[in-house]
């Protein structure tokens, strides 16, 4: 298996409004209302050109299989927030998530060099939040109700990873892809 992260491209408009809207992709989101073309035009739209942003499509093989971000990108406070999705059922379970995650930790931490990378998990996303915390990430926060969706309040696990703490989990986290045929 290859896994690549590419930047985002307009050819890829359709495809993310598609994905967004899948049920399974949905469901974890802080929003699960079927998103509009307008509404997706706009957000397609702003994110042209933010400095503050960055997206790229996951490919596995060659084909696309879902999106990683970072949002909130501050060179002053040495911070951004991070989230990523797989829309195709068939990759879950492969390690394509863990192949994203060293990638974009490496980005941040080496590339960027920034200090620190938060991410917020649904509480019964128990799953993607532990997976998190296997790389270095700790909870930092629960903020109880803190989104309103299907007509009640969820709970959110605010994680926080710092650059010093990615230096340190990173040699298992990478040995542990290679273990299972991953090239970074």
């Amino acid at each position: 298996m290859t896994v690549r992260l590419r930047d985002l491209t307009p050819g890829d408009s359709d495809r993310l409004l598609a994905w967004r809207n899948l049920p399974e992709v949905a469901r974890w989101m802080y929003s699960d209302h079927e998103i509009s073309r307008a509404e997706h035009d706009r957000w397609f739209a702003g994110i042209a050109g933010d400095a503050t942003r960055r997206y790229w499509i996951i490919e596995l093989d060659g084909e696309p299989v879902g999106l990683a971000n970072l949002a909130d990108i501050s060179t002053t406070h040495r911070k951004a927030s991070w989230a990523y999705y797989l829309a195709s059922p068939a990759v879950r379970g492969k390690g394509v998530g863990a192949f994203v995650e060293v990638f974009v930790l490496d980005h941040v931490f080496r590339d960027l060099k920034l200090n620190k990378l938060c991410c917020e998990v649904l509480l019964e996303n128990e799953a993607v939040w532990k997976m998190h915390e296997g790389f270095g990430f700790q909870r930092e926060a629960l903020y109880r109700d803190h989104i309103w969706k299907g007509g009640q309040g969820h709970a959110v696990v605010g994680l926080g990873l710092l650059a010093a703490d990615w230096e340190q989990a990173r040699p298992a986290s990478v040995e542990r892809l290679r273990a299972r045929g991953f090239e970074l």
